[in-house]
């Protein structure tokens, strides 16, 4: 017999050659590939007769194949197959479909799935795009083996039939998988435990795990084809719920870890609200404030502060980061800031010196790119505490670098970072500094050092993330969300254009260098490729150059060397460039409240989140700022939902929303990148709701006493959390 944990080049059909294919698609035990539900189902329960068929139906048609060909036209190849019952006929026509040159032989048992229509010459019926599924072989006798026969009857005809995503290029098909998925259900052993404890089971009417597995993979004649589809059948509803749970019951387990940890309790008088007066260069809006009294609660407490500052581009993220910062260097402490990119962390750092060198504080930039020896004198300043505010990129959690007295650890855009990176620099906090003796960070006020003490955490976003997607990527943070902006900010003015208006587009550039504004023009990619006709920024700029000869044209892409790169940005800054060839390396961290215009070209290739970042650029000063989007052909369905989505708003959360909806959560952050959860059945856009209702269990499971659950039942559910789930709670409970 099989169990859950068995791996699965001991199902039968498999060996170790296939598992090997099965593992790139994360499949390792009986229980991953039981967790590779079906994408799709087909109602095979009825196949009708070729005449029985009517157009505007979808049939099942279970037919011989007769002949088959790939003819070409002036447009496309399509290939087209007929198939048969007796003396009745029906055509089936695929567009594009090369691939299919060798796929059928006269004599084949074929089931066709898909809509009827009637061909508009003829006025026969025809199916086009059928789905398909090769039932049997001919054999060279002219008949099939009699158990092969019942086996692919039984699992292919009949029934509801689950259909599979193929993998390994097609070599494990759909019908592989449900064979084999149905083999291993066979030989699963009966006694499968179910984790969820009682009460919760209870409560929400859920069945148990075996019969899901069972029921979701071959459905019962009675269930319904929608709520399959949906993925809203009882079956559905327990694996996906089962899957939330646990990584909602191990975030929740998290969450009450962090507060019993030790953390740093900081002085909040009328000192250091005075220092943080100070620094202020605006008037704080309500949000900033509100925001600036969570952390500063949270700063005050004895446990370690774990706060995401949610804010949309230009919503003033930063000067609440600094007041924060403050804060910590007003008790004495260190502070350091990681940010993803070195434009980003030079942009912190200038403006950091900008507003807080004046007051008297020490601040220092660390990168990759910085001489060795610059390198080592910037280490031992950190190490020896002289550095209040240390900015810089992953080079801040290299090994040799030592915090005499870190109180407070700010990540700017999160989720570009690994879970594990953001852990790293925490794990600085330890006060014994490089290369010598522990050295006071000269402060301003003293305070204890407690070397077990965990530094305080914000992590700073100007992705927008909608709440369900938050909960789980960042369950373990308190959510703060800065939902308005500063004072005297213009709304941006979106457009649409099909690149056939781009003169006109390139006047209203000129109009604006004439009014001693600048542009930003953004491309795809760097350099030509030959295979695709997306405009390159290389090439672009040498246009534009000669277009714009009399106006001042630069280049900025990510393959340029950081010096390089650094003298151009600066160069803008200074408006010493009236415009700017760029590609999306300006997405974040480049600050000019005079460029007014944004032109992004093939803007139908870029990705929701991506144009709403980029537009987030411009309308920082009061003048009327605008963003041309400008596409190249034909646009995908997609496509024009994400231009739609531009020009009708400007609302990050909204955008947000839409972005995950279209791309899926993974996408939209880079599952290994962000620390995702990788999820094998629950979808977060799909599930919001059953994901709000495994937090709420997952909170009363560890609530304290509860007369309906045992102790017994709590440390089973945490072990299987640790056991089951770990490839998932892992990435997050380091956080």
């Amino acid at each position: 017999m099989l169990d859950p944990s068995t791996s699965v080049q001991y199902v039968k059909g498999i060996g170790p050659r296939l598992a090997d294919v099965l593992a790139g698609k994360g499949i390792h035990t009986v229980d991953d590939l039981l967790h590779y539900l079906p994408f799709r189902y087909e109602d095979r329960l009825n196949p009708r007769t070729i005449p029985e068929l009517r157009a505007g139906e979808m049939a099942t048609v279970i037919a011989e194949v007769r002949n088959s060909g790939l003819f070409r036209t002036r447009r496309m190849p399509i290939f087209q197959m007929t198939a048969g019952q007796g003396r009745t006929r029906l055509k089936c026509i695929w567009f594009n479909a090369t691939y299919l040159r060798d796929k059928f032989k006269p004599g084949q048992v074929v089931a066709l799935y898909g809509k009827v229509e009637a061909d508009n010459r003829s006025g026969e019926l025809q199916i086009v795009q059928p789905q398909f599924e090769i039932l049997e072989e001919p054999s060279e006798n002219g008949s099939s083996d009699s158990a092969e026969k019942k086996l692919a009857e039984s699992l292919e005809i009949g029934r509801i039939v689950p259909i599979y995503e193929a993998i390994g290029q097609g070599r494990l098909t759909s019908r592989w998988f449900r064979r084999t998925i149905h083999s291993a259900l066979e030989n699963l052993a009966a006694d499968m435990p179910d984790t969820i404890p009682e009460m919760v089971r209870r409560r929400l009417s859920l069945i148990s795990p075996l019969e899901a597995l069972r029921r979701v993979h071959w459905p019962e004649a009675g269930e319904s084809v929608e709520d399959l589809q949906s993925s809203r059948t009882p079956a559905h509803v327990r694996l996906i719920f089962e899957e939330l749970f646990f990584i909602e019951l191990g975030l929740e387990l998290k969450r009450r870890e962090q507060k019993a940890q030790t953390g740093i309790r900081f002085q909040l008088d009328d000192r250091v609200r005075s220092a943080i007066k100070k620094i202020l260069p605006f008037h704080p809006t309500a949000a900033q404030k509100r925001v600036l009294k969570d952390i500063a609660s949270d700063m005050e407490t004895l446990s370690p502060m774990r706060r995401l500052l949610q804010g949309d581009v230009g919503s003033g993220k930063t000067i609440v980061a600094f007041e924060a910062a403050i804060i910590a260097m007003e008790n004495g402490y260190q502070v350091a800031l990681m940010a993803p990119t070195e434009i980003l962390a030079q942009q912190h750092y200038f403006s950091a010196r900008r507003i807080l060198e004046p007051a008297g504080y020490r601040i220092v930039l660390l990168t990759g790119s910085l001489e060795d020896d610059r390198k080592r004198e910037i280490r031992r300043h950190i190490g020896q505490g002289s550095a209040q505010l240390v900015i810089g990129t992953h080079a801040l959690i290299e090994q040799k670098v030592e915090f005499a007295k870190l109180g407070l650890v700010i990540v700017d855009e999160q989720h570009r970072f690994g879970v594990l990176q953001r852990f790293k620099l925490m794990k600085k906090s330890g006060n014994v500094g490089a290369g010598g003796p522990p050295v006071q960070a000269a402060p301003i006020q003293s305070a204890t050092i407690d070397p077990e003490a965990e530094p305080d955490v914000l992590v700073m976003t100007a992705t927008p993330i909608p709440r369900t997607l938050a909960l789980t990527l960042y369950g373990d943070l308190d959510l703060s969300v800065i939902d308005e902006m500063p004072p005297g900010r213009t709304p941006i003015v979106t457009r649409r254009v099909s690149d056939d208006r781009a003169p006109e587009v390139w006047d209203f550039v000129r109009k604006q260098a004439a009014a001693g504004h600048q542009t930003y023009v953004v491309y795809p990619v760097i350099e030509e490729n030959e295979e695709t006709e997306i405009k390159a920024a290389a090439k672009m700029y040498k246009e534009l150059s000669r277009l714009f000869a009399d106006l001042r044209v630069g280049l900025l892409h990510g393959r340029m060397d950081a010096d390089l790169k650094e003298q151009v940005m600066r160069l803008f800054q200074k408006g010493g460039l009236d415009i700017l060839v760029s590609t999306t390396v300006i997405e974040v961290g480049v600050d000019v409240a005079n460029a007014t215009m944004m032109v992004i070209e093939q803007a139908e290739r870029f990705g929701l989140a991506q144009l709403h970042q980029l537009r987030g650029r411009i309308g920082r000063g009061a003048a009327k700022s605008y963003c041309v989007l400008m596409t190249g052909g034909k646009v995908s369905e997609d496509g024009e939902r994400r231009l739609d989505a531009m020009v009708r708003t400007s609302d990050g959360f909204q955008i947000a929303e839409l972005d995950l909806e279209l791309r899926g959560p993974g996408e939209l952050f880079g599952t290994r990148q962000a620390g995702m959860p990788s999820f094998q059945v629950a979808n977060l856009i799909r599930d919001r709701q059953l994901l709000e209702i495994a937090k709420r269990e997952a909170a009363a499971v560890l609530e304290g006493p509860n007369p309906e659950i045992s102790q017994k039942e709590i440390k089973e559910a945490l072990r299987h959390m640790r056991t089951r789930w770990q490839k998932s709670y892992g990435l997050v409970e380091v956080g």
